[in-house]
């Protein structure tokens, strides 16, 4: 099979795109190196340790999350107005972050330390015995604690911790991108897309219609809505994680491991492509024994992202469905992947979620009931 190399020169969106991070880098950038220089010997005001879905399988599991000297941003309510959703967004990108604090993480009876990098994160995979839930579900439960005293902080201050760990009747998997394919955004329009990111909240942001059904259909097997895990990988920094996680469930869509990046920091220099990869290459090891279905969008590149994942690991894929959101949907990006597809695994543009669905159900991914349910949420207006 030939699939086209992935590069190419820079897009005037990329290019925008890249200036708003710039920017975003450069004012947290300044804020933490003030606030460090002020305080770096002083116990932290409000010591928070900031953990992320996890997941594990075949006996590992890999743990993200970050500490934080700030307080947990308050909840978005019905009603509130702009200024209230700016600041809350504001607080998460201005969070400064405490680098060198060691960790202990307690999982499934393990113990493991870490510590956390010059940005207040921790990343860290390890192999564990039992890596399935003891009671057949799909979560384990553990915390994150302060492994030793940190600036006069002592105390462990835990914060609770999950990790998504597949059952026997995880049928296959999902990887999902977010902006675009289950939010809407406008990630094609960099303003549109800062503006609605700053002055909306979970309860605001509209999912496409038919996405919830969509995906829970696809999550259940029977007697069990969700045995086929859900990873959700996208180029967003690791400070919407909350805002996010709210959103998937508030939406009702399947929760799990949110596979974000670092503004800053080493992960911050990857390129969207590099970084979109480098995630799905992690899922796909951890979880070798499961097959994947993909689904992302038009408006940037996970076309040609999910054509070298194709590529690279044979055999793992069952389908690939991009939703069509182009603003020119003559630009012939998507038309030179298919040019190239051999069709073992089925390429689909789809409109909308239904058509998604239908197919889906041609494979046997989910059923026709689910298609009718797919069908009457797809209906709807407002």
């Amino acid at each position: 099979m030939r699939i086209p190399v992935i590069g190419g020169d820079e897009s005037p969106l990329e290019w925008l795109q890249r200036r708003a991070k710039s920017v975003t880098e450069q004012v947290e950038r300044r804020i933490a190196a003030a606030r460090d220089a002020r305080v770096a010997d002083e116990p932290p005001e409000h010591f928070r340790i900031e953990t992320y879905l996890g997941h594990g399988g075949a006996g590992r599991v890999v743990v993200r999350g970050r500490v934080l000297d700030n307080d947990e941003p308050p909840e978005a309510v019905v009603g509130e107005g702009t200024g209230a959703a700016v600041r809350r967004t504001l607080s998460r990108f201005l969070a400064r972050p405490l680098p060198g604090v060691r960790l202990r993480v307690r999982l499934a009876g393990h113990e493991v330390e870490t510590e956390s990098d010059g940005d207040g994160y921790f990343d860290l995979a390890f192999d564990l015995d039992a890596s399935t839930p003891a009671d057949g579900g799909s979560w384990l439960t553990g915390e994150v604690a302060l492994a030793a005293p940190y600036r006069g902080l002592t105390g462990e201050h835990a914060a609770p911790l999950q990790v998504r760990v597949p059952g026997p009747v995880a049928a296959f998997g999902v990887i999902s991108d977010v902006d675009d394919t289950i939010l809407h955004t406008g990630a094609q329009r960099a303003a549109q897309m800062v503006l609605q990111t700053f002055t909306g909240s979970y309860l605001t942001r509209t999912p496409f219609l038919g996405s919830p059904e969509l995906y829970r259909s696809l999550a259940a097997q029977p007697g069990h809505p969700d045995a086929n895990p859900f990873f959700y990988v996208s180029s967003s920094p690791w400070n919407l994680h909350g805002f996010l996680t709210a959103f998937l469930a508030h939406r009702d869509f399947p929760l799990g491991p949110l596979l974000l990046r670092d503004l800053l920091g080493r992960s911050a220099q990857r390129s969207h492509t590099a970084h979109k990869l480098g995630r799905i290459r992690e899922v796909l090891e951890t979880h070798p024994d499961l097959p994947f279905v993909l689904i992302g969008d038009s408006g940037q590149h996970d076309p040609e992202i999910y054509a070298e994942v194709v590529r690279t690991h044979p055999g793992r894929v069952r389908a690939v469905y991009i939703r069509e959101v182009r603003l020119d949907p003559g630009d012939g990006r998507v038309e030179a992947v298919l040019d190239d597809w051999d069709g073992a695994v089925p390429f689909v543009v789809a409109a909308d979620s239904l058509a998604v669905a239908r197919h889906a159900a041609e494979l046997g991914l989910v059923t026709d009931g689910d298609v009718h349910t797919v069908e009457r949420a797809t209906a709807l207006r407002g």
